[in-house]
């Protein structure tokens, strides 16, 4: 496993997807030609890679098996442990499940409850506490005094390369390819897919989206290292993390060409479109990436080759009817 940036390799991605690839997905690309994608980008090839469809509804199970199948046997008989608004935590429950072992995954009690009782049907321990920083000071507590492995969310080389297996399909299933949308929680699925498609296809762009209410990577640009948030304010939870870290920092500044933000408005109206239009059901987080692409992305996208990562779609019903009845009004089709 790669202990750099600089050693994810063509050879350490393809050695990841092989290890993963029994049990993960390989997520379909689909050409989105629409009335609204028509009218608003009518020269733009729009090609929505469709991770939402994943095995548990999201990229996070690429990082989360490859990390649980990493462990010698001692390390994997003491179990997992993670942080997570949702996705991550359901994909090490389904992750410890599958190599015969344990999680136990620390959720803020704001997380969906559809998240939540997902992670306890695949056997996961919840743990609920009051905000996403008293979730990490609990994983440190677990981690000492059980010996879990702490599974990142989106640290270190072992989630990155997880979503590099991803960035390969993309460039491997759109091999013209000019720009990627990427969503910024905590960097992890940057970092990967951006680092394993300049290695194929370099001069493809990478362009990456952040909710406003959790700008941590564009505090990290803007100051020349890690940074972290007072506080999470975007219905986007997934990509609500609460500091960037140095690993995938690093990565997503060597490799991001653009970095933008949406507002939660943004984000109901990328909802509602892609129901209606493409009729799909996800969550704020994987509107992110179509709601950039129809606002602060427009122009850059205009008669270019486009891919915007649909990244999860794990949402309660009543939240996703709630987002969804918002961004039809918003964008005055209620």
């Amino acid at each position: 496993m790669p202990a750099t940036m600089d050693e994810i390799t063509h050879e350490a991605i393809a050695a990841a997807r092989e290890r993963i690839a029994d049990a993960v997905l390989r997520t379909p690309v689909w050409h989105w030609r629409a009335e609204t994608i028509a009218a608003a980008l009518p020269d733009t090839q729009v090609h929505l890679k469709l991770e939402a469809l994943q095995t548990t509804g999201s990229f996070k199970v690429r990082g989360a098996l490859l990390w649980a199948r990493s462990l010698d046997s001692e390390a994997r008989a003491r179990g997992l442990v993670a942080v997570s608004a949702g996705n991550h935590a359901i994909a090490v429950a389904w992750a410890a499940a599958v190599v015969g072992t344990t999680a136990v995954v620390v959720m803020p009690r704001s997380a969906d409850p559809a998240r939540v009782r997902r992670c306890a049907e695949l056997g996961g321990e919840v743990r609920l506490v009051d905000d996403v920083h008293t979730a990490f000071a609990e994983v440190e507590r677990i981690v000492a005094s059980d010996g879990r492995t702490f599974v990142h969310p989106f640290e270190g080389p072992l989630p990155a390369l997880g979503s590099a297996t991803l960035g390969l399909e993309i460039v491997e299933d759109v091999p013209g390819v000019d720009a990627v949308i990427v969503p910024v929680g905590g960097g992890g699925l940057c970092a990967g897919v951006a680092a394993a498609i300049k290695l194929v296809r370099p001069q493809c762009e990478i362009w990456a989206v952040e909710p406003e209410g959790a700008d941590s990577m564009h505090r990290s640009f803007a100051a020349g290292s890690p940074m972290a948030i007072e506080a999470v304010t975007t219905i986007a939870d997934s990509l609500g993390a609460p500091y960037a870290a140095p690993y995938s920092f690093a990565l997503c500044n060597k490799h991001v060409d653009a970095l933008v933000k949406v507002s939660d408005d943004e984000l109901r109206r990328a909802m509602a479109l892609l129901f209606r239009e493409a009729k799909l059901a996800v969550e704020p987080a994987g509107a992110a990436s179509t709601a950039a692409l129809l606002g602060p992305l427009r122009e850059q996208a205009a008669g270019r080759t486009v891919v915007p990562i649909v990244c999860g779609a794990n949402v309660d019903i009543d939240v996703f009817h709630r987002h969804v009845r918002a961004g039809l009004e918003l964008s005055g089709r209620a």
